[in-house]
C-alpha cells in the first residue's frame, strides 16, 4: 500500500465536521443563516458578513473544471510513485470552488480541460479514517 497522503491533525475544531462527513463519504460544505452566503473550505465565521450562525449541507458532487495544472514529479513519499497527476480547482453546482485532483483519465495532459464537467469520487486514506473527494469526468 502506498504512503498515505498528508493528513490533517486533529482536533481540528473549524473543520473538524468536514473530516467527520469525509468518512461517510459526504463533501459537506457551509451556508450562512444571515446573508445566505456559501462558505467553502470549512470555517467558523461567514467571510461575507462574519456571522457565526452557519448550517452544514451535503454537495450532490457535481461540477466544472474551472483550472488545473498537472504536477510532472514529487519526491515526497505519498506523491513520487504517481506520475503525472492533476491538481484542479473545480466549481461546484452548489456555488463553491475547491482544490482536488482529477483522478479517472489515461492522460492528465490531453484528458483534462476546463470548462469539462466532473463528478465526485472518493480515496480512502487509512482503514476507517478519512476519505479524500477526489473527481473524475462526469
Amino acid at each position: 500500500m502506498p504512503p498515505l497522503r498528508p493528513q490533517p491533525r486533529f482536533p481540528e475544531n473549524d473543520t473538524q465536521p468536514f473530516w467527520d462527513a469525509t468518512k461517510r463519504r459526504e463533501l459537506t460544505y457551509q451556508t450562512c443563516n444571515k446573508c445566505d452566503g456559501v462558505i467553502f473550505y470549512p470555517r467558523r465565521h461567514c467571510p461575507n458578513c462574519g456571522s457565526d450562525d452557519n448550517t452544514w449541507k451535503v454537495s450532490q458532487g457535481l461540477g466544472t473544471v474551472y483550472t488545473f495544472s498537472v504536477i510532472m514529479q514529487s519526491r515526497h513519499p505519498a506523491f513520487k510513485d504517481l506520475g503525472a497527476y492533476a491538481v484542479a480547482y473545480v466549481d461546484l453546482d452548489e456555488g463553491f470552488r475547491i482544490m482536488t485532483n482529477i483522478v479517472g483519465i489515461q492522460d492528465p495532459i490531453k484528458d483534462i480541460q476546463c470548462g469539462m464537467r466532473v463528478k465526485l469520487r472518493w480515496e480512502d486514506q487509512g482503514e476507517g479514517e478519512i476519505a479524500l473527494p477526489m473527481f473524475e469526468p462526469a
